[in-house]
């Protein structure tokens, strides 16, 4: 038995869990934030065989996909009479990264 973690980019987050509960895996969301821009994501939580890893670990890779977005950066702290023009950024968002633990005991209540 393996607990598989994928902290994904929320605007992936809805599909990804139709797609699991599609083929009927179960999944828990939750809301989460940070990172590198401090925005909201979601980390996607269940429980699955040993051999039914790699098969979930496939979905993810279909429903969550990296994207570019412009970001402003934050203006570092300044002293007074000096000047920051901040310039837009292009980074790259989304993806997912995921975590594969083993589970010692698993119960459905």
């Amino acid at each position: 038995m393996k607990l598989v973690v994928a902290i994904v980019h929320n605007e992936d987050a809805g599909t990804l869990v139709d797609a699991l509960l599609e083929r009927e895996f179960r999944a828990t969301r939750l809301h989460s934030s940070g990172g590198f821009l401090k925005q909201s994501n979601a980390t996607v939580m269940l429980g699955v065989e040993d051999d039914e890893v790699d098969e979930v670990l496939g979905i993810v890779r279909e429903s969550c996909h990296a994207r570019t977005q412009i970001v402003n950066p934050m203006p570092p702290i300044m002293e007074p009479g000096e000047f920051f023009m901040p310039y837009p950024l292009e980074v790259e968002v989304g993806g997912a990264t995921v975590f594969v633990v083993p589970v010692e005991r698993f119960e459905r209540l």
